[in-house]
């Protein structure tokens, strides 16, 4: 038999892939996925050496090691305003990715539905597709990506069961303010849906912004999943290392879906991380002066090149309206791609409206040097459509 399960019926490999996948094939500069391939800071190494030579090795609990989840406690105390039971309320995943799918399995059923702002990150929206979740789609307003309420509150129905919040956001970098989750939680608690929110680019603020988490506001904090890791704020991609926080009654239920689909995420670089919780604050706020450099210095190349970026507030990447002589993104992205070989992704793969096809998003998590060659790339490609 060659049967393909019906839920892949559709699904392909996304833009954001596919566009790092045409880079490598012309020796670009990747400015499409983000992929962060910056420094691993020597904590995080020597922590994860050390255990693997401590022979550290073996599956840990499926909710994590107890000096990682003791760490995350911590950390979630001191800078999300959560306080929460290391024991109980936090399981570490493979990435948050993971815990993302986890956090679903464990609180919804097939056909329910699920509202995601858009622009909205692609994996989200397909892993509910994929899980069997309907979702549905509250477009915000551009430039400065604003809610409107009487969308939000029409788009809710009998099968809506949760409402994913991306803050920052990936890939607007809209930050929620505390009284748009609120009001957001206002609806949800009187539609008895979840609030699942993806608050892996928390330490990525730009302009004095602070960021907040949805679980630190009292009338929240009962009905909020609060997704995160450490991929973003440490540069480690590649190692997979999330974490759910949960009130006890669904934490359970995450890390049994956990043990399930992953029995649980790689030990030794459990350990790696733990160690690097150990850094100071001072690592963080240099973290976001980096990336509002660079946020800046990609937003003027964009500028002078023709394009219109919206002006992220956090998370490390950029939306930008492309010239009037392109016909739509994907003409744009691989122009972009062949003749000044600098990677982005269509605005197709993160709406499902209209508004996408006039837009690319540009990841900024470079090094200095590939990033103002990059900036140099563009400005030269306007200046050849000219």
């Amino acid at each position: 038999m060659n049967q393909i399960s019906d839920r892949l019926r559709g699904l392909v490999q996304s833009d954001i892939r596919r566009m790092s996948r045409e880079c490598e094939r012309v020796g670009g500069i990747n400015l499409g996925q983000g992929i962060c391939d910056l420094p691993t800071i020597p904590e995080l190494v020597e922590g994860a050496c050390d255990a693997i030579t401590g022979h550290k090795a073996t599956y840990s609990k499926f909710e994590g090691i107890d000096q990682l989840r003791e760490r995350i406690a911590r950390k979630m105390a001191h800078y999300n305003g959560i306080v929460c039971d290391p024991a109980t309320e936090v399981v570490v995943t493979v990435g948050s990715s993971g815990g993302f799918a986890n956090a679903a399995l464990a609180t919804l059923n097939e056909g329910d539905e699920v509202i995601l702002f858009e622009p909205y990150y692609g994996y989200h929206l397909n892993t509910l597709k994929v899980l069997g979740f309907r979702p549905k789609f509250v477009t915000l307003q551009p430039p400065d990506w604003t809610i409107d309420f009487d969308a939000l509150r029409a788009a809710f129905g009998p099968r809506t069961r949760a409402v994913v919040v991306c803050t920052p956001s990936n890939p607007s970098g809209k930050m929620f303010t505390r009284d748009e989750l609120e009001r957001i939680g206002a609806l949800c608690r009187e539609h008895d849906a979840w609030i699942f929110t993806d608050e892996i680019y928390e330490y990525i603020v730009c302009d004095g912004r602070k960021h907040v988490s949805v679980a630190s506001l009292e009338s929240c904090r009962d009905i909020t999943v609060t997704i995160s890791g450490f991929s973003k704020t440490f540069s480690i991609t590649g190692w997979r290392i999330g974490y759910v926080v949960a009130p006890q009654r669904v934490a359970g239920p995450i890390g049994l879906m956990n043990d399930l689909m992953a029995i649980c995420a790689p030990t030794p670089l459990q350990w790696g991380v733990a160690r690097a919780l150990e850094v100071p604050d001072s690592y963080y706020t240099e973290l976001a002066a980096s990336y509002q450099r660079k946020r800046d210095i990609l937003a003027a190349a964009l500028t002078d090149a023709g394009f219109k970026p919206s002006i992220p507030q956090g998370s490390y990447y950029m939306l930008a309206e492309i010239p009037g002589e392109f016909a739509n993104s994907a003409e744009a992205a691989k122009a972009l791609l062949e003749e000044a070989r600098v990677a982005s992704v269509p605005g197709t793969a993160f709406f499902e409206s209209e508004v996408g096809n006039r837009m690319l998003r540009f990841c900024y998590a470079k090094d200095p040097d590939a990033l103002e060659e990059a900036c140099k790339r563009i400005r030269a490609f306007r200046a050849v459509k000219a």
